[in-house]
């Protein structure tokens, strides 16, 4: 597909953080916070808030803010205090239930006029919280990941769209009739329905997916509107979207392939010698000693690199094997790939500072080039810009990036539809 046939590049925000603050002056000052940048992103027409989400208390600190909120909670908030910005969950298929997700992802989609979209994730960590000893074997994972989409999507498509009526005096009247059940028994779940959410404005919020395994990538291709990776370079980019495109035509999608969305870590300079400054210190910030076990955690968690010479090489016998990692696999894929290309362990902590994802450092300009060149290979969609609520990054964001961005014609000006699968540029529910 030639890039002047393809839809314009979309472009998401992280949510802010909603969470009151022990030293905060007012315990509204988390909301209030969240909620002035979720205005700047819609007034910068950014397509949608994103939201990540962890189900523990990391006690290394590994994963940073991420978790400290509920997704759903936060959006439905937001969904107040703006009018198009999509808003998306990030929610675990192994710790939730699809009959309470399509409850509650279905009033997002109301209450937000339209707007809602969920990313279905497998979970890396939090099997302690849920009564699991160890967390289930990737195989498993997503064999109950499928079944969950699945049943999500037959609770949406049962009830018949017209199954609530208003009233001129304002109220609705549901007819029960045009509620189905789906009688569904399965291997993980038995859900009888029907939904009782009527259909919601987009009759099922936009389907996004995250996990790079094969297993992962199988199950994206098969279900998922947007598939959410993280691909360092270019090659990886290509070599993972031919996987998909692979996959997506053996699922009978290849006039419907899932759009790919790319996180795009960031440094913005003014010029190239302020680049370089703001990248000295960020390395000068890093602590050595966590990054160990950050990058350890890359490399699925088992093993122990505390006392390894940082200016070396990680020993190959301690490299694992793939396919025996049960966390993230395909985030261990991309580092253990790192290290067989020799780099030094100093090296692999300064990689694991943006988690195995793209990231560049530029000026607006070489950050602009790097966007286009994956736009224009065809192998980016969405991408998700960092620096919003960022102090030393946000007018370059706002005032260079995005205006460089607007200047070549890769991103909308303004947004295309009345909900967020017609801003995304997508077609009806699959």
């Amino acid at each position: 597909m030639t890039s002047s046939s393809r839809r314009r590049l979309k472009t998401l925000a992280g949510a802010g953080s909603a969470i009151y603050a022990s030293d905060d002056p007012r315990p509204d000052t988390g909301i209030s916070r969240a909620v002035t940048l979720a205005k700047k992103a819609e007034k910068e027409k950014f397509t949608a808030l994103f939201t990540a989400d962890l189900l523990q208390a990391d006690p290394d600190g590994l994963s940073g803010s991420t978790g400290s909120q509920d997704p759903i909670v936060t959006l439905a908030a937001l969904s107040q205090v703006t009018s198009q910005i999509g808003l998306i969950a990030t929610v675990s298929t192994t710790y939730q239930h699809p009959y309470n997700l399509a409850r509650l992802i279905g009033t997002l989609d109301h209450v937000s006029g339209g707007r809602a979209g969920w990313n279905a994730v497998t979970s890396s960590v939090g099997e302690e919280n849920f009564g699991d000893i160890q967390l289930p074997a990737p195989e498993v994972r997503y064999a109950r990941a499928t079944e969950f989409i699945q049943v999500i999507n037959a609770l949406f498509d049962a009830n018949q769209p017209d199954a609530v009526t208003r009233s001129k005096n304002g109220s609705v009247k549901i007819d029960p009739r045009k509620l189905h059940p789906i009688n569904h028994h399965g291997d993980f779940f038995r859900v009888q329905g029907p939904l009782n959410v009527p259909p919601p404005p987009q009759r099922r919020p936009v389907q996004f997916q995250a996990g790079q395994s094969e297993e992962g990538l199988k199950l994206g291709a098969k279900y998922a509107e947007v598939i959410y990776t993280s691909q360092p370079t270019l090659e990886d980019a290509k070599a993972f979207v031919e996987r998909v495109h692979h996959h997506a035509d053996a699922s009978g999608r290849r006039e419907n392939r899932p759009l790919i969305m790319n996180s795009f870590h960031s440094i913005i300079g003014e010029s190239p010698s302020d680049v370089a400054r703001r990248l000295f210190e960020k390395h000068e910030r890093i602590d050595y000693q966590q990054g160990r076990l950050k990058v350890a955690d890359m490399l699925g968690g088992e093993i122990d690199l505390r006392d390894s010479p940082l200016d070396q090489p990680i020993p190959l016998r301690l490299l694992p094997d793939v396919e025996q990692v049960n966390r993230r696999r395909g985030r261990a894929e991309i580092f253990k790939r790192f290290a067989l290309q020799g780099l030094t362990l100093r090296e692999l902590i300064i990689q694991a500072q943006e988690t195995g994802h793209w990231f560049v450092a530029g000026t607006p300009e070489s950050l602009a080039d790097a966007i286009e060149e994956r736009y224009r290979a065809g192998v980016l969609d969405v991408i998700s810009l960092h620096g919003l609520g960022q102090a030393d990054q946000e007018d370059l964001l706002l005032n260079g990036l995005l205006p460089e961005l607007r200047k070549r014609e890769l991103i909308d000006r303004d947004y295309n539809g009345g909900d967020f699968r017609a801003n995304l540029g997508l077609p009806g529910p699959l």
